[in-house]
């Protein structure tokens, strides 16, 4: 089995333009995003190795945030999930696999975590 690298992003909330209903529509929606980004690893990880041997993890808030596009409503939050893991994909081929959940916050009336995760392995 090869060894493998996992950067997470965990509970970072970002407001999304999603929904189907018409209360959902027009406006921002908070959403809590946690991301798992699988890269080929590294021969080695000494004191001295260079960021360029992994990869930075302001990549993946940037794919969460500024990474989507403006003024786009996303119906379903499937839909941000799979933008965010293609945004990866696309900014570094070493990136084997993109794990992302999103909880919708707007909707939780007991502090329940209601939402998706999505996994994409590179094919």
């Amino acid at each position: 089995m090869a060894d493998s690298l996992i950067l997470e992003v965990a509970d970072f909330e970002h407001d999304v333009l999603t929904g189907i209903y018409s209360e959902e529509t027009g406006k921002p929606q908070p959403l809590r995003i946690s991301m798992a980004v699988t890269l080929k690893c590294a021969d080695r990880y000494d004191p001295e190795t260079p960021l360029d041997a992994s990869k930075n993890y302001m990549d993946l808030k940037f794919a969460a945030s500024e990474g989507l596009p403006p003024g786009v409503h996303f119906k379903l939050i499937e839909a941000v999930a799979d933008h965010i893991i293609e945004t990866l994909m696309v900014q570094d081929e070493r990136v084997e696999a993109v794990t992302v959940k999103i909880v919708k916050l707007a909707i939780a009336e007991a502090n329940e975590q209601i939402g998706i995760t999505l996994t994409r392995h590179r094919r």
